[in-house]
């Protein structure tokens, strides 16, 4: 799966992130956020773009915490770097980044679990 999540993170950075540059570009709204009120109104510009933004928010906020709770029940570091990711550049990349760091620990785990036995042999 590691292939897969590292691609998926490549296209969903690229691809969710090349009209936040297009933007930034033509109206000087770095990354959305230097304009907020701006940033607001188009998110909210009409009831389709409106229903896209909340999904997208709470989609962001859910991840976030699970980031959070998943990160730490595996023990993995630099937890506020998804967050901080996420605000950045969005949801689309990050969550697969994620999914990718989680399976490097998943690996990392299995591999140490595998190890412990060995490792009492030679006791």
């Amino acid at each position: 799966m590691k292939p897969l999540y590292a691609a998926l993170a490549v296209a969903g950075y690229i691809a969710s992130n090349w009209f936040v540059i297009l933007v930034s570009a033509r109206t000087g709204n770095i990354l959305l956020w230097t304009r907020p009120l701006d940033t607001m109104a188009g998110m909210f510009a009409n009831p389709i773009s409106t229903a896209f933004a909340i999904d997208l928010l709470f989609a962001a906020l859910v991840a976030c915490i699970w980031f959070y709770a998943e990160g730490r029940r595996l023990g993995m570091r630099r937890i506020p770097m998804y967050w901080l990711l996420t605000l950045a550049f969005g949801l689309a990349g990050t969550l697969p980044l994620f999914l990718y760091h989680r399976e490097s620990r998943l690996q990392e785990r299995l591999a140490d679990r595998l190890r412990q036995p060995l490792m009492r042999e030679h006791e």
